[in-house]
């Protein structure tokens, strides 16, 4: 790996930077995008059994908010009734709201990262697509045209010529090793949150009716 890193020239250590953070970001959004971390399937329901009959105490919504994402949400509800028991159907969908406003740009984090990495390291290639394709030029004698015997072409450096063809071909090919996985993961975290973010909306519109049941 360090001979194709090597032979590939300068112009692939900002494709190298590139795939460590692309990596981390992956690692980071599969651990932070779990369901258990996210919309546990049971919460909600449990939610509502627990304020069936009164709004729970304030060390019990605390835990509740630190449960998930979905506790969070849920939790603002219950804070808002704890504040102000007559609080209106509309403030407390204004305060969930609120508080999924929140949750949703925790869930997107990183991903306009991701998405920037598969739209830039193609770009990065072609730069060392370039460079090589300029370093092969450089690479013929200036005056080796029509100098040979017999009116042949003269030729360059072959050490130089293979090294810009090396260039150009192994920095085409690192860039695209980088977009191609960058924008299938990112596609993938972004149908995933997409589908939290339906999840969260949900239970909090039924959430919200119940409150309201509870509140009258």
């Amino acid at each position: 790996m360090l001979s194709i890193i090597q032979a590939a020239g300068w112009p692939i250590w900002p494709l190298v930077a590139a795939s460590i953070v692309a990596l981390a970001l992956v690692i980071e959004r599969f651990a932070s995008l779990k369901t258990a971390r996210i919309a546990p399937p049971r919460l909600l329901d449990e939610a509502i059994a627990v304020s069936r009959t009164a709004v729970p105490a304030p060390d019990v919504v605390t835990q509740l908010e630190q449960n998930s994402a979905l506790g969070e949400i849920l939790a603002s509800g219950l804070r808002a009734l704890n504040i102000d028991p007559r609080c209106s159907e509309a403030d407390l969908r204004a305060t969930l709201e609120g508080a999924g406003r929140a949750v949703a740009h925790r869930l997107e984090k990183y991903l306009s990262a991701l998405a920037t990495i598969a739209s830039a390291a193609p770009l990065l290639g072609l730069l060392g697509t370039v460079i090589g394709m300029i370093e092969i030029f450089g690479s013929q004698s200036p005056g080796g045209l029509g100098s040979a015997v017999g009116g042949a072409a003269g030729v360059g450096n072959p050490a130089q010529l293979a090294h810009g063809i090396a260039v150009a071909l192994y920095n085409t090919a690192f860039g695209l090793i980088i977009a191609i996985p960058s924008l299938i993961f990112w596609r993938y975290f972004r149908g995933r949150v997409d589908e939290y973010l339906l999840t969260l909306e949900l239970a909090a519109e039924r959430f919200v009716r119940h409150l309201a049941t509870l509140r009258r």
